[in-house]
């Protein structure tokens, strides 16, 4: 009888875990309207009012600076965009890479994210 209740006990707490997964949202949120305003020759100051902090500053790679976000809502992942900028002198060379399309999706919201 104790190993039958276990066993259920068990079972309904192992499927628990199955029902909810929570979102997780990593990097900056960039929007192809900031990346619109990236022009070559800002300094990196100016890069990083706009754009805020990058996600990473490679201590290897000291002139770029990589924008990327993630963003995975239960067990499903968006697709993740990646901006990389290049410095010369301290000033803005090149960049490649895009922002994302509408605002950020909320945090817990089961809305689709906006097409691309």
């Amino acid at each position: 009888m104790r190993l039958i209740a276990a066993l259920i006990a068990a079972t309904a707490l192992s499927s628990c875990a199955l029902v909810y997964k929570i979102d997780i949202q990593q990097g900056n949120y960039v929007t192809d309207e900031l990346v619109a305003k990236l022009k070559p020759g800002m300094t990196k100051a100016e890069v990083r009012n706009l754009l805020g902090t990058p996600l990473l500053i490679d201590a290897f790679h000291a002139n770029q600076w990589e924008y990327y976000f993630s963003n995975v809502r239960g067990h499903k992942p968006d697709p993740t965009s990646r901006l990389t900028i290049h410095f010369k002198d301290d000033k803005v060379a090149s960049f490649t890479g895009k922002g994302r399309s509408g605002p950020p999706p909320a945090i817990g919201s089961s809305e689709s994210p906006p097409s691309r």
